[in-house]
């Protein structure tokens, strides 16, 4: 077939996915292969693709699709995540908008199978996408939290961990959402600076008690004034003089009269404020804990709000005040206050918020019971699994950020108050009692018959399932074979900002339920950040559509830009030009294909390099194996962006830029043959081993780029020849054996490159042969002069033509490999004029140099500036330094 002049991703993109997965190239079937397995950070059901999908996934491709080649059963677990708060408030949303109807007035089940109805007609959005991205995932296995299989694992580990005490109820305080009416996680608090305000209250002393400097009350400051009102206990530690006299006395709660005690704890800082912090335990987290070590226990807690922070009946709280919204209650609170002569003044702060990342409502600190996971237990084996090396983080400095966090885990709250999830499988009966069972029989069974029993209305939270995808997908509970087969996986590819909120507990997980930790190796890649270094949000404007990128530059030049920026612990700086680039490196590809087939080099015939006699095809055998054993080189160390610079060289430099314009002169024997002039033997068979040689390049050219550029490898893979099978599934590149290489060539490409920086340097006009001359030349540097003359002459537009010794005047020379080349210049280049133009450019290059390397000297600077202002200044110093560099070595060879 012939190549197409005009390359065109969107077509072929388009044609080649749909071909791939219908014939099932995904997941090859390999039982006697080395498996090699990837699970997918199950993206939501309600998700699109944005960048950070499209970097996570590119890399686990990049991955899955190198090992499918090196012959592994490679097997990329895909699948959704049901994202319980996510999508009940999407199709809450719909329902609104669209029926007027809300889901309290549906019931659950009627609510349910609108869900159920929307993830069937919409839930295939992100899974459509990853598509176009080029992910070739196992599609014919889909997984989906929510499905059956799935739901039956849950339930269980839920079940065995209760059974273990490993999962109890608790009164706890959870981070509550008063607009979605649910506890949510760490992960979906957001925390911003607000604008706001303490408040400084004097709390009296009790029965006539004083201070030390003779004043009746304690004065404590609050951001939140309204939770006064469920205060327990005043706080001061217990090296602070000023409060001893009044430790283990009581103040008087104004507004509501209620005497609380006067506690010591070392949460109180006596050089904060008045070293005195009111304790409201059932409204605060650290005063839970606080609250906890006085010995009040959390059903003595008082909580002031309902599910929808609004203020409730308390012993001693107005009645004017319940039934208020929190934000009301706070200004009814201060005036009262003030109103009592206790406000003793009001300081305005720049307060910490947290706020619901999806509802935007403030989070309420809310005493409630729920469910939890003894984490703390399951976190020992998983810490030992990485100190022990069983597990390991790439790069390796997020293993402190995972111990830090393991090692003062705290207990693991997994209930939500929603409908949309896998409802907790426990029942309660009416004296109190609770049953954990696999389903409603079982638990009725340990209730005994005619005990009337009702199921937790709450779900579990969906970090919970997700914990089990590495083996619930595998058919766990199940003794499946993929199950023995597949796990524990080989590599996840993560962001490092959910190392705790998944990894770790698919770490806990996992070894608790499979005995092994379920990967060896975590990658944890950077953020995908704009082209000045700052974080994307739609607030800013800043945004970038992957599916926008691919639409005007191709999948292949997306993925390749992210593959080649991502550098071990550095976030990614996206320029659309980048991406614009590595298009134009697609269409090079495209480009050298074309010009190969219009010479006649079609598709290698065999997976080992054909013989070669000539030295250009002997090195470029020799190139491509040492590029090969590069990249290995680079999968193995997780090094991406050294993976897909090799390659980029390799192709562009190497292969297109010198292979290709070395073996142009032999093609000018299907010239001489169609005008009937007379060719010989030798030069025919150099002819044929040279489309040999190079069709067999090209073969490991397309084999090496498929990781990274799957759709225009795979085009031109088929453009070549008939293939009997997909690129996608052909053998990666032999690396044993290479062929000897006296450096030949690179002493060409040497020498080459010498004579054009002269004649760059010089201004010399591209048409102008330049001699030059070598003295007592020996018989390989002759040989070598006689065999590649014609390639001199081509691509240096230079001819040796002397080895006697050449004028002083008029000349520069040159070093290649110890051997002193003397360029002879026409009397058309003013040798004067040209040294003083390099002297004033060497002069504005080191001045620029110098200034620069003053400023990244400066302490101000590197500390005051931008981030990114300091890169530049670093970028600039190193371009005029390697440009003052290279004038004065031109200056020195007219020395």
């Amino acid at each position: 077939m012939t190549i197409d002049k005009i390359f065109d991703p969107a077509e072929i993109e388009a044609r080649l996915y749909p071909r791939w997965e219908a014939a099932g190239a995904f997941r090859p079937a390999r039982p006697d292969a080395q498996p090699f397995t990837i699970v997918i950070p199950p993206p939501n059901v309600t998700g699109s693709l944005h960048l950070g999908h499209a970097l996570d996934n590119t890399l686990q491709d990049v991955l899955i699709r190198y090992h499918r080649l090196k012959g592994r059963d490679a097997l990329w677990v895909v699948g959704t995540d049901h994202a319980g708060i996510a999508t009940q408030m999407v199709v809450e949303r719909l329902l609104d908008s669209t029926q007027g109807v809300k889901r309290t007035d549906l019931g659950r089940d009627k609510f349910l199978e609108h869900v159920w109805d929307w993830k069937r007609e919409s839930g295939g959005t992100i899974t459509r996408q990853l598509r176009r991205l080029g992910a070739s995932c196992d599609w014919s296995n889909e997984r989906f939290t929510m499905d059956a299989g799935f739901s039956a694992a849950v339930t269980k580990v839920f079940v065995d961990l209760h059974a273990k005490g490993l999962i109890y109820r608790d009164k706890r305080l959870v981070n509550w959402d008063p607009k979605l009416g649910t506890a949510i996680s760490d992960l979906e608090v957001e925390t911003r600076e607000v604008a706001g305000q303490f408040w400084h209250f004097r709390y009296p002393l009790a029965d006539g008690g004083r201070l030390a400097d003779g004043r009746d009350h304690i004065v404590v400051a609050t951001t939140r004034p309204e939770t006064m009102l469920a205060d327990m206990a005043v706080a001061v530690n217990a090296a602070d003089a000023r409060y001893a006299s009044v430790v283990g006395t009581d103040v008087l709660l104004p507004i509501v009269g209620r005497r609380i005690p006067v506690i010591t704890d070392d949460h109180a800082d006596p050089e904060l404020g008045s070293g005195a912090v009111k304790i409201t335990p059932g409204h605060d987290f650290n005063d839970f804990e606080v609250g906890r070590r006085a010995g009040i226990e959390a059903s003595a807690m008082l909580n002031l709000f309902d599910a929808q922070a609004r203020v409730v009946a308390l012993p001693g709280v107005p009645e004017a005040v319940v039934g208020m919204d929190r934000f009301e209650a706070r200004k009814w609170v201060v005036a009262e206050m003030d109103r009592l002569g206790l406000l003793e003044r009001t300081e305005d702060r720049v307060v910490q918020m947290p706020y619901g990342d999806r509802s935007g409502v403030v989070i309420e600190p809310w005493l409630t019971d729920q469910w939890y996971v003894d984490a703390k237990t399951l976190a020992g084996p998983a810490i030992e699994a990485v100190r022990s090396g069983g597990t390991r983080f790439v790069p390796a400095t997020w293993e402190k950020t995972y111990f830090n966090w393991m090692e003062n885990i705290q207990p693991w709250c997994v209930s939500r108050q929603l409908w949309w999830g896998h409802r907790i499988p426990a029942w309660f009966a009416d004296d109190g009692r609770i049953f954990v069972a696999e389903d409603a029989a079982a638990a009725q069974a340990q209730a005994g018959e005619g005990v009337a029993l009702r199921q937790d209305e709450d779900v579990l939270d969906t970090w919970f399932s997700s914990a089990l995808w590495p083996f619930g997908t595998l058919g766990w509970p199940e003794a499946t074979p993929e199950l023995a087969r597949h796990y524990p996986g080989d590599v996840l590819v993560t962001g490092f900002d959910i190392i705790f909120f998944w990894v770790a507990r698919m770490m806990m997980q996992g070894i608790e339920f499979m005995g092994t930790p379920p990967f060896a190796t975590v990658y944890c890649h950077g953020l995908v950040r704009d082209a000045k270094g700052q974080k994307m949000s739609k607030s800013k404007g800043n945004v970038v559509d992957p599916l926008v990128l691919i639409d005007k530059y191709g999948a292949d030049a997306l993925r390749f830009t992210l593959t080649a920026m991502e550098s071990q612990g550095r976030d990614i700086k996206l320029d659309e030009k980048r991406v614009e680039g590595y298009r134009n490196f697609a269409t090079k590809l495209w480009n050298a294909a074309r010009f190969c087939q219009s010479n006649g080099i079609a598709a290698g015939t065999t997976i080992d390099a054909p013989p070669a006699a000539h030295a250009v095809n002997r090195w470029i055998v020799g190139e491509v194996v040492r590029t090969a054993r590069a990249l290995d080189a680079a999968i193995a160390a997780f090094r991406f962006d050294d993976y897909a610079e090799t390659a980029y060289q390799f192709v562009w430099s190497r292969f297109c830029d010198w292979y290709l314009e070395l073996i142009k002169p032999v093609f000018a024997v299907n010239q001489r043959l169609a005008s009937g002039e007379e060719v010989f033997p030798a030069e025919i068979a150099h002819l044929e081993e040279t489309r040999a040689i190079a069709g067999w390049a090209l073969d490991q050219i397309l084999v090496m780029l498929h990781p990274v550029m799957p759709f225009v490898t795979e085009e031109l893979w088929h453009k070549l020849g008939d293939r009997p099978y997909d690129l996608i599934l052909a053998e990666w590149v032999k690396t044993e054996n290479s062929p000897a290489d006296d450096g030949e060539v690179d002493w060409l490409i040497k020498l080459i490159s010498e004579i054009r920086s002269v004649r760059s340097e010089m201004n010399i006009a591209p048409k102008t042969t330049l001699a030059f001359h070598i003295e007592n030349p020996d018989e390989k540097l002759t040989e070598r002069l006689r065999t590649h003359g014609q390639a001199i002459g081509w691509l240096a537009r230079a001819n040796a033509i002397s080895d006697k010794s050449a004028p002083i005047n008029g000349s520069a020379q040159i070093v290649v490999d110890g051997t002193i080349f003397v360029l002879r210049f026409g009397l058309e280049i003013d040798l004067a004029a040209e040294q003083a133009r390099l002297e004033k450019n060497a002069v504005a290059a080191e001045k620029d140099r110098d200034g620069l390397a003053g400023r990244l000297a400066s302490q101000g600077f590197v500390e005051r500036a931008k981030p990114e202002a300091v890169e530049k200044a670093r970028a600039d110093l190193a371009a005029r330094s390697a440009e003052a560099e290279r004038i004065r070595a031109a200056l020195a060879r007219l020395g």
